[in-house]
């Protein structure tokens, strides 16, 4: 099996490689940008799937692409990736001393532009309350940047966390164990 993560994620890679799988990395060039409307789960479907169909697009045939897209909803917004210090500080006072969902849409496409399978996975995610230098400080560590909702739950922002239902591996960026059920019908025994 040939597989190829059309991600350019250090943390989707690293959760692919400690799981076990061999891939190469292809990152999408596709925009995320969610419709009008849209929900959240279909938000992170459609981009997952648009991620992989785009480097499907360019490979041979057969080869496997994983794409995938998280996002955060707190109350209805979605948080993607901060675009500045103001809007990473705004997305955590938006958590703090709330519950959130954390949404991940995955999609695999067989090249070069079969749907083999698109679904997601949803976690359940709690926040302390964080009073205004812890923010600041986080924000200062750069730590929010890259990521959905403006935090790592596998770094600095562990502290800020006080429950969690569901797939943890879902919050880092990718939700291993569906991933896994995802490509199993094309793993060698």
């Amino acid at each position: 099996m040939q597989l190829v993560l059309a991600s350019s994620s250090t943390r989707r890679r690293e959760l692919l490689k400690n799981a076990g799988f061999e891939f190469e990395v292809c990152p999408s060039k596709v925009q995320e940008v969610r419709r009008p409307g849209e929900i959240p789960e279909d938000y992170a479907r459609r981009a997952a799937r648009e991620k992989a169909l785009d480097v499907a697009a360019s490979r041979g045939p057969g080869t496997l692409v994983l794409g995938a897209d998280t996002v955060v909803d707190c109350d209805g917004q979605i948080l993607g990736k901060p675009v500045s210090p103001d809007d990473a500080a705004r997305m955590l006072r938006l958590l703090s001393g709330r519950a959130h969902r954390v949404i991940t849409g995955v999609c695999l496409v067989q090249a070069p532009a079969l749907v083999e399978a698109l679904d997601y996975e949803t976690t359940f995610v709690t926040f302390r309350q964080l009073d205004v230098e812890e923010i600041r400080a986080y924000v200062r560590s750069r730590e929010p940047f890259d990521k959905a909702g403006a935090y790592g739950i596998q770094g600095l922002a562990s502290r800020f966390v006080t429950r969690i239902s569901g797939c943890y591996f879902n919050v880092v960026g990718l939700p291993v164990p569906l991933v896994y059920e995802v490509l199993k019908p094309y793993l060698k025994g």
